[in-house]
């Protein structure tokens, strides 16, 4: 500032904070805590990426840090209000004096990764709160209100909720280190951070740290997921209006049989994956009330994050193509919808670790991870003897993504199947039978290509 004091702010174009208002407007930030459904918060998420996808971070994880605040009832108490509230704020203020507030994430660290035990940040008490000293590599929308972050403490790892400003007022020792430079998400900022004795008050016991954050982290893996299914919408609505109006060799390219073909497949999968992601949310609406469903929502959340978000950007490679060379340039908004799929499948856990999560899900519950795959599995015994022998094997790691990957399809075919018996056959006869080809339009979906196009041109 003009006393050259580190403020340690980061400037946004106008636009993102418009487009962080009409979010908050529409209750993504916290809707599901005041008695909404996630279904519906979901519906109204898959439309947001789809206009502009970077802003959705800080929304996300702000929803996502009601359910590791409930951890402690006092901090609750002071923020679940503000995070409900649909008004927007973004001035550099107390959070105190704000009547709404956004909280992001600090997980990771340059020596550790995604092994957050490695964690080397230390948190000192100091009578009624914490001082943390250390860094985070990859801290996510450092214009939030708060963080939670994870220090080592006298007890272990813990969950930390650390705010800009101190009670006094003061600006909290929050200081950015510089921005990463992303290969996409660029509208969003991402920062290195150091900190300096920065005040923090403990979310959860010492030592818990990992528990208390993972009911932050398991709600962001569903909005990875919508994310996904969204941008993959944004990719075929594209691919389909141009194939609609391009006349090439004297015929529109939607009336030519190849191009037919390979919309006809891109379309199933966005069905597919959307149809997956709403099941998903539903989950999370009937956990409370019902077992199986709080089964799925735990051990299918990171199957289906597996399988949704590392589907996207082959897809909206294809979609581009199918543009030609206009697809290719910047003023297509698919170049900057392939740039972002990427980080979906990244953050909050990637491939492997997913995998390895519905690994470690399977083996705490191997009763209710039987009877999940029997719930999804009716008519398909053999997906289900090559899941449960995947789980069961001598080297079941080695085989974690193939068993990911089954377990996930599965769970898309049985979501089909609710509502849509012809796209869950033509899912089923390419997706789940014999070795599925690999690339679009090469897996012809079984002669159901005009019902496939006609739910898409309608949509």
């Amino acid at each position: 500032d003009p006393r050259g004091e580190r403020l340690d702010i980061v400037e946004f174009h106008p636009a993102w904070h418009w487009l962080m208002g009409k979010s908050a407007a529409a209750g993504l930030r916290g809707s599901t805590w005041e008695g909404g459904s996630h279904v519906a918060r979901a519906a109204r998420v898959f439309m947001a990426y789809q206009a502009e996808a970077g802003h959705m971070c800080p929304i996300t994880m702000t929803h996502a840090a009601v359910a590791a605040l409930r951890v402690d009832p006092r901090l609750a108490g002071a923020w679940t209000p503000k995070i409900l509230d649909r008004s927007y704020d973004p001035a550099f203020r107390p959070w105190f004096e704000k009547s709404a507030v956004t909280i992001g994430m600090g997980m990771t660290e340059r020596q550790g990764g995604t092994d957050v035990r490695a964690n080397t940040s230390m948190a000192t008490p100091r009578g009624d709160h914490y001082e943390i000293t250390g860094a985070k590599w990859f801290m996510s929308a450092p214009m939030c209100d708060a963080f939670l972050v994870l220090a080592q403490a006298a007890g272990g790892l813990t969950c930390f909720l650390m705010p800009r400003f101190r009670p006094d007022g003061g600006v909290n020792a929050i200081h950015f280190q510089r921005l990463k430079s992303k290969l996409g998400n660029r509208s969003n900022a991402s920062s290195e951070v150091q900190f300096n004795s920065a005040f923090a008050e403990r979310v959860g016991a010492e030592g818990s740290g990992v528990r208390t954050i993972i009911n932050m982290v398991q709600l962001t893996r569903v909005d990875c997921v919508i994310a996904s299914a969204g941008l993959m919408r944004l990719g075929l609505a594209h691919a389909v209006h141009h194939a609609r109006r391009r006349k090439v060799f004297g015929k529109r390219l939607i009336d030519q049989p190849a191009m037919r073909a390979t919309l006809a497949d891109l379309a199933l999968d966005v069905e597919a994956n959307t149809a997956l992601a709403i099941r998903l949310a539903r989950a999370f609406d009937r956990s409370t009330s019902d077992p199986d469903e709080a089964v799925y929502a735990r051990m299918l959340t990171p199957a289906i994050k597996y399988l949704v978000c590392k589907s996207a950007p082959a897809f909206l490679y294809e979609a581009m193509e199918c543009l030609g060379g206009n697809g290719y340039v910047e003023e297509s908004p698919l170049a900057r919808a392939y740039r972002e799929a990427p980080v979906n499948a990244i953050w909050e856990g990637s491939g492997s670790v997913m995998a390895l999560d519905v690994l470690r899900a399977a083996a705490r519950a191997p009763v209710d991870s039987k009877r999940l795959i029997e719930r999804l599995t009716d008519e398909a015994r053999a997906q289900a003897d090559e899941i449960a022998a995947g789980f069961a094997s001598n080297a079941p790691e080695a085989a974690a993504r193939a068993t990911t990957e089954h377990l996930a399809r599965l769970a898309a075919l049985a979501a089909l199947r609710e509502g849509h018996q012809d796209l869950a056959d033509a899912y089923a006869g390419t997706r789940l039978k014999g070795l599925p080809r690999a690339t679009y339009g090469a897996r012809h979906p079984n002669g159901v290509d005009d019902k496939v196009l006609a739910r898409a041109l309608v949509d």
